[in-house]
């Protein structure tokens, strides 16, 4: 399978769920996967979104 792959930086202000309601509407209307979070001692979070190449394009992220 071939997936493309978007980077996310969510900053420290941002709580946990606050950062879950985001993941869950990125993944709900674009189809993005949670890949991968690191979390980082400042308090910010890298997360690595996935979803699989379509031949039709998809909408990217909304920020």
């Amino acid at each position: 399978m071939d997936y493309e792959y978007a980077p996310l930086r969510l900053p420290s202000n941002v709580d946990r769920l606050a950062a879950t309601a985001q993941l869950a509407i990125q993944a709900e209307f674009s189809g993005w996967e949670l890949a991968r979070v690191q979390l980082f001692a400042d308090g910010t979070r890298k997360v690595m979104l996935r979803r699989r190449l379509q031949p039709n394009p998809q909408p990217g992220l909304s920020y």
